[in-house]
């Protein structure tokens, strides 16, 4: 039977125009901005020399989430849409414009699920196009359905009808114990 992401992927015809939003985090970005600047001050004011150091590590953390937080004010998420002649991706989440690519340019596209990094969150969406690859971890996403949409339209719009339920696998022969 197949599953919802699957169901939701047969929807999308290859004429049609596929558009996935991003996810900002920016209260974590906040969180981490308050958390940062506050505890490193306290602990520059506070405490002993290596706490202090500590206290300047958690202002520059701080300083950085500041930074992301303001980006995600000032520009939108991002949306990947794809087309039948076009696809559009953004460059990251909050990087304001995004790069618009012809639909022959993508090679690939496909999820990483175990060949990630450990400061990723899996499955990472990769879509080669040229001679970049542009990568979209799990938590850029509302749900990790959408990262298997995105591939969907893509098979769609290059290989024309995408086969979702595919047949099981037959089950392989029992081999008799010895």
């Amino acid at each position: 039977m197949a599953g919802s992401a699957d169901a939701a992927a047969a929807d999308v015809v290859a004429g049609e125009k596929l558009e996935i939003g991003l996810e900002h985090t920016r209260w974590r970005h906040f969180g981490w901005t308050v958390f940062g600047i506050i505890g490193g001050a306290l602990l520059i004011l506070k405490m002993g020399t290596v706490a202090q150091w500590i206290g300047a590590g958690l202002i520059v953390a701080g300083l950085w989430s500041a930074y992301n937080f303001t980006r995600t004010l000032l520009f939108e998420a991002g949306t990947i849409v794809v087309d039948g002649k076009r696809v559009v991706l953004p460059r990251g989440v909050c990087r304001g414009k995004p790069v618009e690519l012809d639909r022959a340019a993508v090679a690939h596209a496909y999820l990483l699920r175990r060949a990630v990094p450990w400061t990723r969150a899996a499955p990472v969406l990769v879509i080669e196009a040229g001679d970049r690859a542009y990568l979209f971890p799990r938590d850029w996403f509302a749900t990790e359905a959408d990262q298997r949409r995105v591939i969907h339209a893509l098979a769609q719009v290059k290989y024309g009808e995408a086969h979702v339920d595919q047949p099981a696998m037959p089950k392989p022969p029992r081999i008799p114990r010895l």
